[in-house]
C-alpha cells in the first residue's frame, strides 16, 4: 500500500480530536496524484471529499482492504500494524505545530529512506513540504 497522511511539524495528526487540516489544495493535490488508482480511507476522512472522486473507496477497516499499490489517506489512526504492507509513504508536512494529541506512529528514520521533498503552497498553509519515502 502506499500511505498518505498530513502531520505538523510535530508529527501530530490531531489536536482537540480533530484533523490538522481541511486543505482543499492539498486534497486536489492527491487526486491528481492517485489518478484513477484506489484510494482507501474511512468515513471520517471521505466526509472531505464532496463530491467523492470515482476512486476513492470507502471502509473502516480500509488499511486492511488495501492492497499492493494502491493508496490509503490516514488522518485518524495508527499506521505501524501495517508496516509490512506499506511500500511508501507520501507525507505532507505543515510548516507550523499545533496542540496535537494524536501522532504519527512511524519512525521514518528506522528503515526509510526519503527520496523526494517538494514545498507548495496551499490553501490554508503558505508553504506544505510533500516528502515520499521508500523502504
Amino acid at each position: 500500500m502506499l500511505l498518505i497522511t498530513a502531520v505538523d511539524a510535530s508529527g501530530g495528526l490531531l489536536f482537540n480530536h480533530r484533523r490538522q487540516s481541511q486543505d482543499r489544495l492539498l486534497r486536489s493535490r492527491i487526486l491528481d496524484l492517485t489518478g484513477d488508482a484506489p484510494l482507501w480511507m474511512d468515513q471520517y476522512t471521505a466526509s472531505l471529499f464532496d463530491p467523492p472522486a470515482a476512486n476513492i473507496r470507502v471502509a473502516e477497516d480500509f488499511l486492511e482492504q488495501a492492497g499492493p499499490g494502491e493508496y490509503c489517506l490516514l488522518e485518524d489512526r495508527d499506521a505501524a500494524p501495517y508496516l509490512e504492507k506499506i511500500e511508501k509513504i507520501i507525507l505532507y508536512r505543515w510548516n507550523r505545530a499545533y496542540p496535537g494529541d494524536f501522532f504519527f506512529d512511524i519512525d521514518l528514520d528506522q528503515g526509510w529512506q526519503k527520496v523526494s521533498a517538494a514545498d507548495f503552497a496551499g490553501s490554508s498553509h503558505d508553504k506544505i513540504t510533500e516528502e515520499v519515502y521508500i523502504k
